[in-house]
């Protein structure tokens, strides 16, 4: 009989793998995948060899970026059958700058479990082994690849004053470190390269001190940013103003009535009820 979860339905268990360290992979989640009648994964192979270390025979379905839309009706059909299904990614925790959302979304609106189990990810050892501020944080993941459309990025994030963090390949990190130097200036960051593997390295330094040494390294990187320190006078805006000065960098009325909120120390409602007003 299968296991049920706590509503005694099937249910779409989001599993985290190791992201280097093999010993990095929780009993929870070795359970659940010796439960689950199904995996999907991003990529057959490494999940075989993976679950092969442990000695767990499972059917494997490849459920990747490019046919997760194509999959939803798969997975609630063997959801609707009783059957309790896995999905993993290549490393780390599924969703997290990896693949995911579109079958857990699907599933959630079918009304259908769906179960996260804590675990690996790459950004939370950056954070805490980076010597910067961990409170409050930002997680971006990956920048946009293109040059123009990642400075616009940047400069949406440039007067956030939240510790920054941000994945970034090996064939990359030298322009966008490039980019945060023109646009953020010269702060305190962390490279984290190699996170839990044998080559895991640190490097604690300013951005501009960091370009020099990046030509040297490989591997996945962790970009930890400080955010910024700078004390910004807005008292030559109202507002209006205010508030549209974050629109135009691309943030939602929403977002950007919290932030001037906070940045005003006034409460969210009166800067939302003053904005309006005035539209």
């Amino acid at each position: 009989m299968n296991q049920k979860s706590y509503n005694d339905t099937a249910t779409l268990y989001l599993i985290p793998t190791p992201i280097g360290n093999l010993d990095d992979i929780t009993l929870r989640a070795l359970e659940t995948l010796k439960m689950v009648d199904v995996v999907l994964c991003e990529d057959t192979r490494n999940t075989g060899i993976l679950l092969q270390n442990y000695d767990i025979h499972k059917k494997l379905v490849s459920c990747h970026e490019y046919n997760e839309e194509n999959m939803i009706q798969s997975v609630i059909s063997m959801l609707e059958k009783g059957q309790n299904v896995g999905l993993v990614t290549d490393q780390g925790t599924p969703i997290i700058s990896d693949p995911g959302y579109v079958i857990a979304r699907g599933v959630i609106d079918a009304s259908y479990n769906v179960v996260s189990l804590p675990g690996a990810t790459a950004f939370v050892p950056a954070l805490t082994v980076s010597g910067i501020s961990p409170s409050p944080f930002l997680f971006y993941g990956f920048l946009n690849a293109k040059k123009e459309k990642q400075r616009k990025e940047l400069q949406s994030l440039k007067d956030f004053r939240y510790t920054l963090i941000f994945y970034e390949s090996v064939h990359r990190i030298r322009e966008t470190l490039e980019n945060m130097l023109e646009v953020f200036g010269n702060r305190r960051v962390a490279l984290c390269r190699e996170l839990s593997k044998v080559h895991e390295e640190i490097a604690r330094a300013t951005i501009e001190e960091l370009i020099s040494q990046v030509d040297s390294m490989k591997g996945e990187f962790v970009l930890v940013v400080e955010g910024n320190q700078e004390v910004i006078d807005y008292s030559h805006l109202d507002v209006m103003e205010h508030v549209q000065m974050y629109l135009e960098d691309g943030m939602t009325e929403k977002e950007a009535i919290k932030l001037v909120a906070s940045e005003r120390h006034t409460p969210k409602s009166v800067i939302y009820n003053e904005y309006h007003n005035r539209k």
